[in-house]
């Protein structure tokens, strides 16, 4: 069992660049800077001049998996990458991406951030229909999709993505030309940059495209396909369906990096909004605030300046523990978590303490945390939490995908207040996490709350029913 350093996982990222004689090593800065959205496996697939695929992948950290001796062996003007943690189609390095189909009629490489809740049933076909696939990971499917189409690339790839029904963020790396899209939902991001010799970039979050020196352009559509050939960059809207934006609201709560920019609007910016609007709607008496680090500080400094509280470094974050294996002991457990988080005895000592997390899924970690300050001296440690309760299980590429493990569903409030022996729990509404969230742009519909509301952006297939089967 692996020791969690949160609560929370999103299952990956994705980095794509094409026009640069050194995409290799750029796809690696790429990766290195999403590294958050993934720490169990990566890779890169290029392909040369000569059309020549070259793939790399593996199970571990970037720095882990690729050195100087690999990356000279990925030549190539274009690359793809993606960093994961495995949710859908489990672990194991046959899931590990990107995926690369040789076929007689040319090779094609393929990585995808999200999940896709007909993978199943398209599976089912497609083998029924003669196709064998190589791992379980529901990224593979539109692989398989692609390959049994007709006519120009462009027009089976379209026609395959409309069949798809998710959440999902794919590059799609084809001898001389990348392709990238985006589900018709806009649940999973994904923004386009430019670099000064004219290569296009794309990537999950727009802090890989800071780190790697290109300009952002603008985020791809929901619904949207574009392909860069030649240095130009085309667009088609792939589907006839409903385009409706529904960005998920854990991107901007928990999982992107506090620089990243989504949808045109900066996470850091709404974190610490939504912790001003946390305070407007849950104050209490206290002498010092203090986040969780690192998803919550932002919100802790937006709670803290509302509220004339001073912010403190409460919590310290030891950022050189890897992953950590540990004994299935209550003992070891709570040295896992003190091996990560230390509380700094001098700011919280005798202070009643308002403690700012981005959310609670499991209620473990929450109370360990709890406890943690507590036996540091807190005299009262207040939760307020910057995202409303989650009760349902999310199927889009977030790995809560059981009521049983979503303490929320099993308690209220104060039942989860006592169970994580804090002296008070209040979360942010759902109203108040929208007022925190100002999107620019004005076709935008909002956000996807369904793991709050249980109100699914699209239709789940068979995903509930096994949701149901694996908390039995």
């Amino acid at each position: 069992m692996i020791l969690e350093d949160r609560e929370l996982h999103e299952e990956c990222g994705v980095f794509g660049v094409i026009g640069n004689k050194n995409a290799s090593n750029i796809c690696y800065y790429g990766l290195h800077s999403l590294q958050h959205r993934g720490q169990e496996a990566a890779g890169i697939c290029t392909v040369n001049s000569e059309k020549k695929f070259k793939i790399h992948k593996g199970e571990g950290l970037v720095t882990e998996i690729f050195n100087p001796e690999k990356m000279d062996q990925l030549d190539g003007d274009a690359a793809i990458g993606h960093v994961r943690y495995s949710t859908a189609g489990g672990g194991g390095i046959a899931n590990v991406q990107p995926f690369l189909f040789r076929t007689l009629n040319g090779s094609m490489s393929i990585c995808h951030n999200g999940n896709l809740v007909n993978a199943n049933i398209l599976r089912g076909k497609l083998e029924e229909e003669g196709s064998i696939f190589s791992s379980s990971s529901d990224t593979e499917v539109l692989g398989h999709l692609i390959k049994r189409q007709s006519g120009r690339m462009i027009d089976r790839i379209c026609k395959s993505l409309d069949m798809l029904d998710g959440a999902f963020a794919f590059l799609i790396l084809i001898e001389d030309r990348l392709y990238a899209a985006r589900d018709k939902y806009g649940l999973r991001p994904l923004s386009i940059g430019k670099m000064p010799n004219g290569a296009y970039v794309f990537a999950s979050e727009t802090c890989a495209l800071d780190v790697v020196g290109a300009q952002y352009v603008r985020d791809v559509e929901p619904g949207e396909i574009v392909r860069v050939k030649d240095g130009q960059l085309l667009s088609k809207i792939y589907t006839q369906d409903k385009i409706v934006d529904k960005i998920c609201a854990m991107e901007y709560i928990y999982f992107s990096r506090p620089d990243s920019t989504l949808d045109g609007i900066n996470v850091h910016t709404t974190r610490k909004l939504a912790g001003k609007q946390l305070y407007y709607e849950s104050p209490v008496e206290a002498d010092v605030v203090i986040g969780v680090p690192d998803s919550s500080i932002s919100a802790a400094i937006g709670y803290a300046e509302a509220s004339g509280i001073p912010y403190e470094m409460g919590l310290v974050k030891n950022k050189y523990v890897g992953r950590t294996f540990i004994q299935p002991t209550q003992e070891l457990r709570e040295q896992g978590v003190r091996m990560k988080l230390s509380a700094v005895s001098s700011i919280v000592k005798d202070k009643k303490v308002i403690m700012i997390d981005d959310s609670i899924v499991r209620g473990t970690t929450s109370k360990r945390i709890v406890r943690l300050l507590k036996e540091a001296g807190a005299k009262e440690v207040h939760v307020r939490i910057a995202s409303p309760a989650i009760k349902f299980p999310c199927f889009y590429g977030v790995d809560t995908s059981t009521l049983e493990e979503l303490i929320s569903n099993k308690m209220d409030v104060d039942e989860l207040c006592k169970y994580i022996q804090a002296d008070s729990l209040a979360f942010i509404s759902e109203d108040g996490l929208r007022k925190s969230i100002h999107f620019k742009k004005e076709h935008t519909c909002g956000l996807c709350l369904s793991c709050f509301n249980g109100q699914y952006v699209t239709k789940l297939y068979d995903s509930f029913d096994k949701a149901n089967k694996d908390e039995k």
